[in-house]
């Protein structure tokens, strides 16, 4: 167990990359908007480079240029239509996902994601993990994202415990800076989709598995 994280009560997960691998599944969506739009496929790296930050930020982004707001719509619309029917075709949890969410019950678990509701709750229901969450919030569940940190606030106040208190765990610099925003510790995972970020972030705990954090935190 690590000395510094003996008070924290509450842990608060990103999705993509760090409780499921959805990689696969994201880039298909995208490439089946850029296909819709006439637009070759792009390779899937540069795909999941443009993850994290919702996905009318993907989709601009996947377009390349600067496309219109209405080419922006058209492809999110596309891309959310395919998705939806394709959500659990790979994707699937992390080694060690549901054995750490196990071990850790009893403390205030929740999801932060800046994926839209609609996706983040079949998957997780469809994985098996929904039932370990005592919330769950995407990127509509208030007016502002990650790394604003409105959504992470908003829970600490939830579940009445102090910044200290909580964790926030992910695989990019998004999730670290929304965990300093907030003034919670940070948690990095080196095997998600954006954990090259991680690099220059320097989050309080790096884990290479999602057991390494129940055990740093003596569950």
């Amino acid at each position: 167990m690590d000395p510094r994280f003996t008070e924290v009560r509450a842990l608060i997960f990103d999705l993509d990359g760090t409780l499921v691998d959805s990689g696969q599944d994201l880039v298909q969506a995208a490439n089946a908007a850029r296909a819709h739009l006439g637009l070759p496929p792009l390779d899937d790296h540069t795909v999941l480079s443009y993850v994290g930050r919702g996905g009318r930020e993907l989709m601009r982004r996947a377009l390349g240029g600067r496309p219109s707001d209405a080419e922006v719509d058209e492809a999110l619309e596309c891309f959310r239509e395919f998705y939806a029917a394709h959500l659990l075709d790979h994707t699937r949890p992390y080694p060690g996902v549901e054995e750490a969410l196990a071990r850790l019950e009893g403390r205030r678990l929740a999801v932060l994601t800046n994926k839209s509701l609609r996706f983040t709750r079949p998957i997780l229901e469809g994985l098996g993990l929904a039932r370990w969450f005592a919330r769950i919030c995407g990127e509509d569940s208030f007016p502002r994202k990650k790394p604003d940190p409105m959504g992470l606030e908003s829970l600490l106040d939830e579940f009445e415990v102090s910044p200290r208190e909580a964790m926030m765990v992910g695989d990019s610099a998004i999730d670290i800076e929304t965990a300093r925003n907030a003034d919670t510790w940070a948690c990095g995972v080196t095997y998600g989709l954006a954990s090259r970020e991680l690099e220059t972030c320097a989050p309080d705990l790096m884990i290479s598995n999602l057991p390494e954090l129940a055990e740093a935190l003596g569950a």
